[in-house]
């Protein structure tokens, strides 16, 4: 068992993948795939799915709440914390640069680095479903449990049918999987020993639900600033699910029409948002700040993702007793095959719409795709080479 990494240098991991995990939340689940399973083997393809399947079930933005969570399992609060600002820092500088007007970024869309971006994104996820495949579906029962579930979310591409597929997936590996007594491959750091228990949960869990009822109450009494945000971005973070492009429609619904926020404005950041690395929740630093400066912009980060946080460690202690019977196990077998078809339903409409527009972006792809496979070739190289690549095509 290797010794567990240290608090900077989970902020240096973290950080380091805050700098180039483009793509959206999908990809960034296979970047960290990529660097904490594969790179410095942290923890298991077992163990990383499982996080990811909890981190599905709770609201808030779920790549950022993995990153947290692997933090956390690692080095406590201190190691989580540390995951997510390296990993949200790049992007919510940018982001609240772009609102100061320090950057402009013109016709993003049409832009060939960007369109390079996306390559690279679906070539990491590519290879995520593939080494996941091969991990958490060996057999024939669970690779059709990875197909209906890619399936069901090709068919209806909601938030709330991710988890629901989640539920079934276990449910299914509960009753065709308890007969499967093989031992689950161990992480290389013990994990099973996070920091926490019930009643820190109970009271994490209280310290949830008390913003979620009071900052209602105490915008609409005083009209200030501070509480006004405090309360939009804490309400936002706390009732969506699978974070990502689900957050826009509350925050155009909460800042747009009552005309804090122009259309023109909103647009023009959610632009900039898709071609910045890390958590697209970044987007709150810049509605922030265009409304208050530096201070809106980190106040709004703070409130918007807080929740989603707090949740990680109210849950994490549970899950732990849970996974240790054996009808659990059964259930998280499943509910891991159901998370590889998660993958696959995020990867086949990019597949078609993205890379195979021509001939050339299915190229840059596969390359893409051919270089992660070369083992002393860094995702970020790859990155930055489908990036350039798509400029001088353009």
């Amino acid at each position: 068992m290797t010794t567990p990494p240290t608090v900077p240098q989970i902020f240096a991991a973290a950080l380091r993948l805050g700098c180039t995990s483009f793509g959206g939340p999908v990809a960034h689940l296979a970047y960290f795939r990529r660097d904490y399973v594969e790179r410095r083997g942290w923890l298991s393809d077992q163990d990383y799915a499982e996080l990811v399947a909890l981190c599905q079930f709770l609201p808030g933005p779920a790549s950022s709440q993995a990153g947290f969570g692997i933090g956390y399992r690692l080095q406590g609060w201190a190691g989580g914390l540390a995951a997510w600002v390296g990993f949200t820092l790049p992007s919510a500088v940018l982001m609240i640069g772009f609102a100061l007007g320090l950057s402009r970024l013109d016709d993003l869309a049409s832009s060939g680095w960007l369109h390079g971006l996306k390559l690279a994104a679906i070539a990491v996820v590519a290879h995520a479903v593939i080494a996941m495949w091969r991990a958490l579906a060996p057999d024939a029962v669970r690779s059709a449990f990875v197909v209906v579930g890619a399936a069901a979310l090709l068919a209806w591409p909601q938030a709330w049918v991710q988890v629901a597929v989640l539920a079934l997936g276990a449910g299914a590996g509960w009753l065709a999987l308890r007969r499967d007594h093989a031992t689950a491959a161990k992480s290389a750091v013990e994990i099973g020993s996070a920091p926490g228990s019930l009643r820190a949960s109970v009271l994490l869990f209280a310290g949830f639900l008390v913003p979620l009822l009071m900052l209602p109450v105490l915008a609409r009494e005083a009209t200030v600033w501070p509480l006004q945000l405090a309360d939009t971005f804490y309400r936002t973070g706390a009732l969506v699910f699978g974070g990502g492009h689900t957050v826009l429609p509350l925050l155009e619904r909460e800042l747009v029409v009552p005309g804090g926020i122009t259309p023109d404005q909103f647009l023009a950041g959610y632009g900039a948002a898709q071609a910045m690395p890390g958590p697209l929740f970044t987007f709150a630093g810049y509605l922030g700040a265009v409304q208050h400066g530096v201070a809106g912009g980190v106040w709004a980060l703070a409130w918007i993702f807080l929740p989603g946080l707090l949740l990680v460690p109210v849950a994490l202690p549970v899950w732990n007793r849970l996974r240790q019977q054996a009808a659990m196990q059964a259930a998280l077998r499943g509910a891991n095959a159901t998370v590889v078809g998660l993958l696959l339903a995020a990867l086949l409409p990019p597949l078609g719409t993205v890379a195979g527009r021509d001939w050339l972006s299915a190229l840059l792809t596969l390359a893409g795709f051919a270089l992660l496979h070369v083992p002393r070739v860094p995702a970020w190289a790859v990155v930055l080479a489908c990036a350039a690549a798509g400029a001088m095509l353009a």
